[in-house]
């Protein structure tokens, strides 16, 4: 007996919408709680003036440990342990309503520092199972321009969250940002349970719609023993594992797929994405107050040109990824963010500063902002969707290594490198601005940029290879 209104509940619509929901809700609330950490921490704990900027950061760097560790565990587990999704995902919903709580109650540094372990690993689990279950549902084929509709969506919550958890906390305390968090968590929640798999979705299916196929088994086995290149080779060969030699790797293959360089570079990808970001998150508000005199509001409307570029144009580029490749929008989102970061030192620049009033500048650094802002629109997709590919086809190729395809344990250390890379983004942009500058801080960002486009160019986007394997059916 299928559950009711299960075809609703398994249309790929829903399923996305869901999965966008819950990363929604888990960065909205991230960013919701960074404004009110300063003031729980003075008004609540009574922590002295001195203390406050370091126990922040140290809070901060709690949570991206916690996304770290959670990550991979958790898409070990879901591979290993779960048949669906569907039970994880719930559990770090849970995970997520036991922080807010203890951030709401907490009334020391060591249960806030709990509460936001707790939210780390909730966002961690949220990440790593949520794209599993996307990549599942639209397929290797849709991923690009359903990662891209997603960011287009999630990004609205890092520009809004900020400045709705700072006007809630003035206008009604505690109370007003905690009830918005809890009930934005009791939305998500519903969402989450009333969603069905599309593989559990298919097992309700009528014996009535398999009779009236044709029986194609046949031609499937024909199809399979026959060649598919002329040298009788098929393109899956490439991707064939040889028998793990020792219990560590018996018990997770997933690690030998790494030896194919085009993961690894996809990996790297995202990696850079996050350190991007993270230098971002660290050095504008710095420039906003110490160069154009702005206060918080105002620094943090500088953010709006720097992520616009992403809620109006991501399920664009992710098209482009869909029916381009990996390898051309890749190379160009790397190189068009090379000259970009190196023009961001111009508002910095004393000769510029001389010749131009503050208006000017201002608008300068806006549309410079806007320029990168486009870029990291560009490189949202790739990384996603060149690590998919080749899981898929390795799953295809091995299929005796794998109860299921390992996409949870893929993005789980995908989402355990992004965490990496918002931790070393900021220590690394601050450590260079002090030690050589603004501008030139930026130019070492750019450097990495050039070096990430060779390796792109190189490495990754195989399209036909890559494509020919991933449609190859093997069971």
């Amino acid at each position: 007996m299928p559950p009711p209104g299960i075809r609703w509940r398994s249309h790929p619509l829903f399923i996305v919408f869901t999965v966008g929901m819950g990363a929604f809700v888990d960065l909205f609330l991230y960013g919701l709680i960074v404004p009110v950490l300063p003031f729980l921490l003075k008004d609540r704990i009574d922590l002295p003036d001195s203390q406050i900027q370091s126990t922040i950061s140290n809070l901060l760097a709690v949570y991206a440990a916690a996304s770290c560790i959670s990550s991979p565990i958790a898409g070990f587990l879901a591979d290993r342990l779960f048949s669906s999704r569907k039970l994880p995902f719930l559990l770090g919903l849970i995970l997520c309503l036991l922080s807010t709580i203890l951030l709401a109650l907490g009334r020391s540094v060591a249960v806030v520092g709990i509460a936001r372990f707790l939210q780390g690993a909730s966002g961690g689990v949220v990440w790593t199972i949520g794209l599993a279950i996307l990549v599942e549902t639209v397929g290797r084929e849709n991923l690009g321009k359903t990662m891209g509709t997603i960011f287009s969506f999630i990004s609205v919550s890092t520009l809004v969250a900020p400045i709705v958890g700072g006007s809630l906390y003035a206008k009604t305390g505690y109370i007003g940002v905690f009830g918005v968090a809890i009930g934005l968590i009791g939305i998500d929640f519903i969402l989450r349970l009333l969603m069905v798999e599309k593989k559990v979705a298919e097992k309700y299916s009528t014996p009535e719609t398999h009779a009236s196929e044709p029986d194609r088994s046949n031609e499937q086995q024909d199809t399979e023993q026959t060649p598919l290149l002329p040298n009788g080779s098929s393109p899956l060969d490439r991707y064939r594992l040889s028998k793990p030699s020792n219990r560590f790797t018996r018990n997770l293959p997933m690690l030998m797929l790494f030896r194919h360089p085009g993961l690894l570079t996809s990996v790297w990808i995202g990696f850079v994405q996050a350190l991007l970001l993270g230098s971002f998150d660290a050095t504008v508000p710095l420039v906003a107050s110490e160069q154009l005199g702005f206060d918080s509001l105002k620094a943090g409307l500088l953010f709006l040109p720097l992520g616009g570029a992403d809620f109006l144009l991501g399920p664009v580029f992710g098209w482009c990824v869909d029916n381009y490749g990996t390898k051309p929008v890749s190379v160009f989102g790397f190189i068009w963010l090379i000259p970009t970061l190196v023009l961001l030192r111009l508002p910095t620049e004393s000769s510029v500063i001389e010749r131009l009033d503050n208006g000017h500048i201002i608008a300068l650094y806006s549309v410079l902002l806007a320029m990168n802002g486009l870029g990291l629109a560009v490189i949202n997709s790739p990384s996603i969707v060149e690590s998919g590919t080749i899981v898929e086809n390795y799953y295809k190729a091995n299929t005796d290594m794998f109860e299921q395809a390992p996409f949870a344990q893929l993005y789980g250390i995908n989402s355990m490198v992004w965490s990496g890379g918002l931790t070393v983004g900021p220590l690394l942009a601050g450590y260079l601005r002090d030690k050589i500058g603004y501008g030139n801080m930026n130019a070492v960002l750019a450097g990495i940029c050039a070096f990430t486009a060779v390796l792109a160019a190189l490495f990754i986007g195989n399209k036909d290879k890559d494509q020919d394997a991933s449609a190859t059916n093997v069971d």
